[in-house]
């Protein structure tokens, strides 16, 4: 790796923190003007066990002062503090709780929809204006049209309630299976038309043409210099998409009662639960900004011709 690739690597981590920065700091001062607070929904509880509760957990200090103590105690002790309704216990740990099951739904529909997104374009770009082309196309439309709510929605109804294959509790055995797949049919559908849309262009360039002429096999050329370099824009969506469907999973865990850290996040914000809003904030925002940093590097691991710049 050369000085040029190394100091772009470096430029991003920098821009990296900054972003992340940016949100916490962000997050911390919107979460706290918003009205209410996180002891107000509190059953008759008086302004002097508000004010206790306020100082036991620091609410009570400057909040300029509650900023620097608690960019402090992510710095130096990767502190998210204790949660504000769940008593006892600390965020992170319910956020390591909620991802354990996150990250499994995210990753495992993040990996189909590689596998069968990548097929089908191929498949599609190769077989281009024949009935099987026209049938992805039209299958991945419906795909990326409908929300994933009224997909999960209609799933849960077929496969649930009607014909009672698999369990509507996301938290029973076998209870990932409809979430999986909900997640994964509007990624699936989006390589799908990125990897056709590239195969097409890469079919189409004068070195295809030149490998065809001296008589390199079909498999050859498909797998060895179309496919490779068709992979590209692919690589582009894939590390944002892993971590929108590891985080953003918000709606589909809240349909099929899957107990992830969307269900967390959503749980906090109604609760006012400010350590939660900003752990949850601060996991996924450096979630994405991670998986868009490692997309950005793997275009030299996939084609060496790229410099990062």
């Amino acid at each position: 790796m050369n000085s040029k690739n190394l100091f772009y690597i470096l430029k991003r981590i920098v821009l990296a923190i900054l972003t992340v920065w940016v949100v916490i700091t962000v997050t911390f001062f919107v979460s706290r003007a918003v009205p209410g607070g996180p002891f107000m929904s509190e059953k008759a509880i008086t302004p002097e066990a508000q004010a206790a509760l306020e100082a036991k957990y620091g609410l009570d200090k400057p909040l300029m002062e509650q900023y620097f103590t608690y960019l402090k105690d992510i710095v130096t002790k990767f502190d998210f503090g204790p949660s504000l309704k769940q008593r006892g216990r600390d965020v992170i740990t319910v956020i390591g709780d909620g991802m354990k099951t996150s990250a499994k739904l995210g990753v495992s529909a993040a990996a189909i929809a590689l596998v069968l997104g990548v097929v089908l374009g191929a498949v599609a770009a190769l077989r281009r204006n024949k009935l099987i082309d026209r049938i992805v196309m039209v299958f991945t439309t419906a795909c990326i049209s409908m929300p994933s709510f009224i997909m999960g929605s209609l799933l849960l109804i077929l496969f649930s309630i009607t014909l009672r294959l698999v369990p509507a509790n996301g938290a029973a055995e076998g209870g990932l299976i409809l979430p999986i797949i909900t997640l994964s049919l509007s990624p699936m559908a989006n390589i799908t038309r990125l990897t056709r849309s590239s195969m097409l262009d890469v079919l189409g360039q004068d070195y295809i043409r030149t490998a065809k002429a001296k008589g390199v096999s079909g498999s050859k050329i498909i797998f060895g210099h179309a496919l490779k370099n068709a992979l590209i824009p692919v690589i582009t969506y894939f590390g944002p998409m892993l971590a929108y469907i590891v985080t953003g999973s918000l709606v589909v865990e809240q349909i099929f009662a899957v107990p992830g850290i969307g269900r967390a996040f959503v749980s906090s914000i109604t609760d006012r639960d400010y350590p939660m809003i900003m752990g949850t904030t601060i996991v996924l925002a450096s979630l994405i900004v991670i998986m868009n940093m490692i997309s950005d590097i793997l275009y030299k691991v996939v084609d060496p011709r790229i410099n990062l710049e």
